[in-house]
């Protein structure tokens, strides 16, 4: 029994150097990444630009309050702007996007504005000590100084 050995198969260099070509460009291909998580110091300007929006609101509608509430709006819109240009500042936004924040209507004064505002900076500074223990350290003293805000704006309040 004579075994005749395989015919060996020709394949030119073109052929063979186009595979190894096309092999490594699907190699190399990148696979699209996923988006980043939310920046938590978004939702941190959020609530303050909803917190200054409402003591606006408070301000307007309640004369006792008036002083009060017009300094709680003043210092939570400094907290959204430092926090949204922080934001920003990690992660530009797009130029279709640069468009500022659309505004909603006014809020609804409660029937405790006192309660709600006190309420509000409560919430914001507990949400704002819980982020600055999880974020970088040249983010987390200005998270935390935003907390210690709330706190001492809990005592004007007073």
């Amino acid at each position: 029994m004579s075994t005749t050995p395989p015919t060996p198969v020709s394949v030119s260099r073109r052929v063979l150097l186009l595979s190894t070509l096309a092999t490594g460009l699907v190699a190399c291909t990148p696979t699209p990444a996923s988006p980043p998580p939310p920046d938590p110091l978004a939702a941190l300007a959020a609530r303050a630009r909803a917190d200054a929006a409402l003591a606006s609101a408070i301000a307007s509608a309640t004369p006792a309050l008036a002083g009060v509430a017009e300094e709680v709006a003043k210092v939570r819109g400094e907290h959204a702007a430092v926090l949204q240009k922080e934001v920003d500042r990690e992660r530009p936004p797009k130029p279709s996007s640069s468009a500022a924040p659309t505004t909603t209507a006014a809020p609804t004064v409660p029937s405790n504005p006192k309660a709600a505002l006190a309420e509000g900076l409560k919430g914001a500074s507990d949400e704002a000590s819980e982020v600055a223990v999880a974020v970088p350290r040249h983010r987390a003293g200005m998270v935390g100084s935003v907390a210690a805000g709330c706190v001492s704006l809990l005592e004007v309040l007073a």
